[in-house]
């Protein structure tokens, strides 16, 4: 039978008259929040709470159009979909072939 040990990270926050914490820098790079990001708290029924980042969440509709008069080429969908696959396959890195 095998066991593995898990390591957690504890930190203890401070809270201000205001109700406010601030989180530790270690804290922060563990959940992937940078400044100016945000962070989503669970409140659990037994008074405990689950903190985690944030993901942004949205439709795809609301992507379409964000890159309009970006470029003047027009590609065809034969050539989206060789785009698409060769990006799956890891064929593409930062945009070239």
């Amino acid at each position: 039978m095998l066991f593995y040990l898990t390591m957690f990270l504890m930190s203890t926050l401070t809270v201000t008259s205001r109700g406010q914490v601030t989180f530790r820098k270690k804290v922060m790079e563990h959940l992937g929040v940078k400044p100016g990001g945000k962070i989503e708290l669970e409140l659990l029924p037994d008074g405990r709470g689950v903190i985690k980042a944030a993901r942004p969440s949205g439709k795809i509709e609301d992507f379409f159009g964000v890159l309009a008069g970006q470029t003047k080429k027009v590609a065809t969908i034969e050539e989206m979909n060789q785009a698409a696959a060769d990006g799956w396959a890891g064929r593409v890195k930062m945009g070239r072939k």
